[in-house]
C-alpha cells in the first residue's frame, strides 16, 4: 500500500467550524453530517480538531453546552498528512498518536480533506473484495 496516496482515501469536503462555534452547534453538525468529527479552521488555517471522544469529556464535566465554544475542547492539530502522503504512512501515524482522523492540508496549510480510519477500513476492505 506504499503507492496509495492518501488523496485517494481522504473525505473531502471536510466539515469545519470555527474556534468560537458552541458545542451544541458542532454535535449537531456532527449528528447531520453522520460524522465522527469536525475540524477547527480560524481564516481558512487549521487550528484543532473536535471528536467524538471530546463529547465524553463535556458530558463528564458538565459544563452548559449552549455556552461552551468549541475551541475549549478540541484537540490541537499536530498531527497533519497532505494528499501525496502514502496511505501506510498516515496509518502508522495514526497507531503512533492513538488517534482516528488525521486532517490533509494543502501547501499553505489549507484543509482540504481528513482521513479517518474507517476511510482507511472501507479501501482495505474493496482491496481485499478486488483482490479475491
Amino acid at each position: 500500500m506504499d503507492d496509495i496516496f492518501v488523496a485517494r482515501v481522504m473525505s473531502s469536503p471536510v466539515h469545519t467550524v470555527s474556534p468560537d462555534t458552541l458545542v451544541e452547534e458542532a454535535a449537531q453538525k456532527m449528528l447531520d453530517g453522520e460524522i465522527g468529527s469536525v475540524v477547527v479552521v480560524d481564516d481558512g488555517q487549521l487550528v484543532g480538531i473536535l471528536t467524538n471522544t471530546d463529547f465524553v469529556k463535556i458530558v463528564a464535566e458538565r459544563k452548559p453546552k449552549d455556552r461552551t465554544p468549541v475551541s475549549t475542547y478540541m484537540s490541537d492539530t499536530t498531527v497533519t498528512t497532505t494528499a501525496q502522503v502514502p496511505i501506510a504512512q498516515v496509518a502508522e501515524s495514526m497507531i503512533e498518536h492513538s488517534i482516528h482522523h488525521v486532517p490533509v492540508v494543502d501547501d499553505e496549510g489549507a484543509v482540504i480533506g481528513i482521513v479517518t480510519t474507517t476511510d482507511l477500513a472501507a479501501y482495505v476492505s474493496q482491496f481485499q473484495t478486488a483482490s479475491v
